[in-house]
């Protein structure tokens, strides 16, 4: 968390998101009245928030991670286009820390270079898609942070990505996995492509797939940028 979204949840009236989330600032947020719901109540969820922002109530929004990236940014300004001009709140998204970014940091240096950010997860995204674009980072030599790797639902969803990289990388490529980024309870390891299937992850981990340049040394995952050393 920035010390800008730190200072914004202070500033706010209401707390809004989702139940899990709420819980990790729970202490932050002592006496404010908070609006906390499930998974799959989006929607209902960020549409109180402009309800109650259009009615000239100071809000935030909780995402975990950067509200941009798979959090509720996006969706709250799509609702609040809906209202009609003189109705709109004023917004404003104040970044986090990726899970990628975080999770790098812990690694080493594994996205020096250009990567691509896929989220495993299929309530949103066709599960064939998903792999074509898996498929696509892959054939680009991309580093691949892959978010959402493993539920009950979707076990085998990682083996199947990580067969589809070994098409085009060796077995030996690294890959880290970081549990947890960013919060009590972290932990990480590097593996590589061959052992990633002997590896614990599940919902609350990010895997990071280098490219073919990607290396290990003193324990970091290092992805040279290209400097002449």
């Amino acid at each position: 968390m920035t010390p800008k979204a730190a200072a914004a949840i202070d500033e706010a009236e209401i707390i809004v998101g989702y139940n899990t989330y709420i819980a990790l600032i729970r202490d932050r947020i002592a006496g404010k009245p908070v609006v906390g719901n499930g998974m799959r109540q989006e929607v209902e969820r960020c549409q109180k928030a402009v309800d109650l922002a259009a009615e000239g109530r100071s809000v935030a929004v909780i995402s975990s991670g950067d509200p941009g990236v798979y959090g509720m940014a996006g969706l709250v300004l799509e609702l609040v286009q809906k209202l009609p001009e003189d109705k709109r709140p004023a917004c404003e998204i104040i970044p986090g820390l990726t899970a990628a970014n975080t999770s790098a940091a812990a690694l080493g240096a594994p996205l020096m270079h250009d990567y691509a950010v896929i989220s495993l997860s299929d309530l949103m995204t066709p599960w064939e898609q998903i792999k074509k674009r898996a498929r696509l980072a892959a054939e680009g030599d991309f580093v691949i942070a892959i978010y959402n790797p493993k539920s009950r639902g979707r076990a085998d969803y990682l083996n199947q990505i990580r067969d589809i990289v070994l098409e085009f990388r060796s077995p030996e490529t690294p890959v880290g996995i970081v549990r947890k980024a960013g919060r009590p309870g972290m932990n990480w390891t590097v593996s590589t492509l061959e052992k990633l299937p002997e590896e614990d992850v599940d919902m609350q981990s990010t895997v990071i797939i280098g490219n073919s340049n990607t290396y290990v040394s003193g324990g970091f995952m290092i992805t040279p940028r290209g400097y002449k050393l």
